[in-house]
């Protein structure tokens, strides 16, 4: 399943006013670990339970919000729940781990 891109343009609209869990992935082409992490969320999104969604946030193309959000270096998670920041994430997670942080916010 392909993950939904997000920019600067749509990120009020496609996480900010959205009811739920959604986990925004700040990421860059070039970088290793952010293509490491791409097939875990890419699998996490196909069994994820309603009213939880992960979007990609390319860091390349749109840097306004990861600048309010002081990301310092990409793969970068943040995790937003009704439109309010719980927490930020940084670093490449395996399946599991991945499934640990989630649940965290859904449980």
């Amino acid at each position: 399943m392909a993950l939904k891109n997000v920019t600067d343009a749509s990120f009020v609209d496609d996480v900010l006013n959205q009811k739920g869990v959604v986990v925004v992935d700040f990421w860059a082409p070039w970088c290793g670990p952010c293509r490491m992490l791409g097939p875990v969320l890419e699998k996490a999104a196909e069994s994820l339970p309603e009213g939880v969604q992960i979007v990609k946030y390319n860091v390349d193309e749109s840097q306004s919000v990861a600048q309010q959000l002081n990301v310092r270096g990409v793969p970068t998670l943040a995790v937003y729940k009704d439109g309010e920041l719980q927490a930020q994430q940084a670093g490449v997670m395996n399946t599991a781990q991945f499934a640990a942080f989630l649940q965290k916010f859904i449980g």
